[in-house]
Formats: structure tokens, C-alpha cells, sequence
């Protein structure tokens, strides 16, 4: 496959969420990746045809409760660079499965464990969502309006960007000093310590005097400042506007037809209340597209706020094809892009265990030794 990790083998036991989102961001990038899963996951009526976080790679059906399948996922692992497991602490270790079993077979694998809460601390046993991992770093305080309760941003800073995209790029460390050394290690990664390292800038801005950690929506990105927020346009639909600089902020209002002696100063706290109430009365007068029209090519930091179903429709988002179509799915492509590694488009996501044969023949596996296998129960 192409892309940047080409070459690179890893296993992915089969998860939800940021784990298999690591592992598309790894497969996107080239890295050849074996997910396993569950016997009773094969020919189940669900969703995971429509699961386009499980694209772009092969898929085998182990039994991990039962010890010859323990061993065929030890074969895999004895090629592999890297492994990505998102159980509880010690669950992986009770099936066999722990970091030091798998060094015994394969000193220079880099196993990558996603959890919540990380492998210690007072909450590490405990279940959790993103909502909650987000809670406890702070972030998820931080967002909303003044005075109203938090508003949860998705499951994108938790799961994904704090959670699959860190636990991405902890993997790639790992590959590349293993090659140096010769040893793989653990990879720690914890959506509470992704979700925190997310707002390092928040808390250079709060050592700087320029925001208040302990009250939401009043500050510079959090809508609080009134010329870095949304407005609601003529139709109902929403332009959102982050026109800090003042250049920028002289485009926002040369477009909103307002000179600087009709509104109050830009970084006047006091009249916040006044310049927002402005700007949303203006913004009321026309259509989004209608403003569209208006700022286009401007510098006014100013942009039509899409529905999902509308992004991949927007001319910026084709000319760069930042969404593509797999087997009539639209959905995010690749990223990012490599000038010279280009990824190719990723194969749809396969049903579980469609690739169980193939790639235990593909490890030496005889055809009497995979049907007995199957006959065990040790795969399906």
C-alpha cells in the first residue's frame, strides 16, 4: 500500500473509538494493519460496513479466550512492528496478551494501549466516555456560553484528538526510536492527558493575563470576545467570524458597512455586550450566502458555517478533495498530505473476519491447520 509507513506491520485488537481511529490514521498512511476480532462479530447484523473507521485494512476472526487463538495472534505478533489494544488495565494480560508476553515473542514491538483514564491512577479501573475523561482535564469547563452549562464538543477532543490521533502519533515515536535500539515499549496514551495537552495554549494565555481559567465564555476563543463567535443570518443559517488582528478586524467591519467611530473599541471589555449586539443585528439582515458573497476573498476572517452534509460540497474542500467517496460513503480522506509518499485511497471496511484465511495462510498456515483451527473454536 502506499504512503509513508509503508512497510510498517501492526495488529489492532479490535475496539471502538480512538483505537480504531489510530489505526486508520495508521493504515491511511500505509502501515499494513491486521484488526482482530471477535468469532460472534462474523455475519453480525450491525453497523460495521458502515464503519468507516475500520477502512483500509485486512480483518481476522480469534477466539482470544481460548489458547490456540492466543497463539495465532502471537504469530502476528512475532512480524509485527506494532500492536494497538484498547481494554481495560490488565485485561490484555489476563488473555495472554500483556506487554511482556509479547516482548517474549517480539523484543522490538511497540504496544500501544488507549484508554481514558491511563494505565494508573485512582480512576484507571473505572469505565468512562469522552464526555467524562474531558471533564476531569478541564477542558469540557472551558466551553459554552457564560453563565450556561458546558457544552460537550462531540466526542472529537476526548476519543479522537486527545485519545486516536495521540495514541497516532505515540506510536510513530515509538517505530522510530525502536529502529534505533532494537526494543519496542508501552505507549501510555489517556484521553485525559490528550485532552489537557489540547489546551496548553489556554494556559500560556491565562500566565500572560489574557484569560480567566475559571469562567467560560468570557474570554478571547470561547465566545466571549463578539468578533470571534457565530451570528445568525437572514435564513436562519450561521457566519462564524474570527477577526482578532486588526487588519482583520477592519475587513470584518469595512464588510459589515461600519466604520470605527460607529462602534465601540475593539478590546473594550466593557462594551462587549454593545458590539456583539451590533454585529448580531447587521448579520440578521442577510442571507449566508448573501454574507458569503460579501466577504469572499476578503480578510476578514469570516466563513459560512456548514452542516456536515454540506462540507464536502464546499469549493475549497474539492479542490483539495478533502472528502472522498468509498463504496458511496463520503467521509474524510487521508491526512495529512505528503508531497512525495502520496496515500492511496483506503479500501471500504471489510466485515469482520473476511480476511481470517487469507492471512493465516499468509503466515504459513496450512489449509488442514486453519480448518482446524475453525473446528477448535479458535477462529471463525
Amino acid at each position: 500500500m502506499a504512503g509513508p509507513l509503508s512497510g510498517i506491520q501492526v495488529v489492532e485488537l479490535a475496539g471502538i473509538g480512538p483505537g480504531p481511529f489510530c489505526a486508520m490514521m495508521l493504515a491511511d498512511m500505509g502501515a499494513e494493519v491486521v484488526r482482530v476480532d471477535r468469532p460472534d462479530q462474523v455475519g453480525a447484523v450491525n453497523w460495521n460496513s458502515h464503519d468507516v473507521l475500520n477502512r483500509g485494512r485486512r480483518t481476522i476472526a480469534v477466539n482470544l479466550k481460548h489458547p490456540d487463538g492466543v497463539e495465532v495472534v502471537m504469530k502476528l505478533i512475532e512480524a509485527a512492528d506494532g500492536l494497538i489494544e484498547g481494554f481495560r488495565p490488565g485485561v490484555a494480560e489476563r488473555l495472554g496478551l500483556g506487554p511482556e508476553s509479547c516482548w517474549e515473542r517480539n523484543p522490538g514491538l511497540v504496544y500501544g494501549r488507549m484508554t481514558g483514564w491511563g494505565q494508573n491512577g485512582p480512576l484507571s479501573n473505572t469505565a468512562g466516555h469522552d464526555i467524562d475523561y474531558i471533564a476531569i482535564s478541564g477542558v469540557l469547563g472551558a466551553i459554552g456560553r457564560e453563565g450556561d452549562r458546558p457544552v460537550p464538543p462531540l466526542n472529537l477532543v476526548g476519543d479522537f484528538g486527545g485519545g486516536g490521533l495521540l495514541l497516532a502519533f505515540g506510536m510513530v515515536c515509538g517505530l522510530l526510536e525502536a529502529r534505533e535500539s532494537g526494543l519496542g515499549q508501552v505507549v501510555d496514551a489517556a484521553m485525559t492527558d490528550g485532552s489537557s495537552i489540547l489546551s496548553t495554549f489556554v494556559y500560556g494565555l491565562a500566565a500572560a493575563g489574557l484569560w480567566d481559567l475559571d469562567r467560560k465564555g468570557t474570554n478571547l476563543l470561547d465566545s466571549g470576545a463578539p468578533w470571534y463567535d457565530t451570528y445568525t443570518t437572514a435564513d436562519g443559517l450561521f457566519m462564524a467570524v474570527g477577526a482578532i488582528e486588526p487588519q482583520f478586524y477592519a475587513a470584518l467591519l469595512k464588510g459589515l458597512g461600519f466604520a470605527e467611530t460607529d462602534l465601540p473599541a475593539q478590546h473594550d471589555r466593557t462594551r462587549w455586550p454593545d458590539l456583539r449586539r451590533a454585529f448580531s443585528e447587521r448579520f440578521a439582515e442577510k442571507t449566508r450566502e448573501g454574507w458569503v458573497a460579501v466577504f469572499d476573498g476578503t480578510d476578514a476572517c469570516v466563513a459560512p458555517v456548514l452542516r456536515l452534509s454540506e462540507a464536502a460540497e464546499h469549493p475549497h474542500n474539492v479542490a483539495r478533495s478533502t472528502f472522498v467517496d468509498i463504496d458511496g460513503i463520503t467521509q474524510p480522506a487521508p491526512a495529512p498530505r505528503f508531497s512525495r509518499t502520496s496515500s492511496a485511497t483506503p479500501a471500504p471496511p471489510a466485515g469482520p473476519g473476511t480476511h481470517t484465511d487469507v492471512v493465516l495462510a499468509d503466515m504459513g498456515l496450512s489449509v488442514s491447520a486453519i480448518k482446524a483451527l475453525r473446528e477448535s473454536g479458535a477462529i471463525a
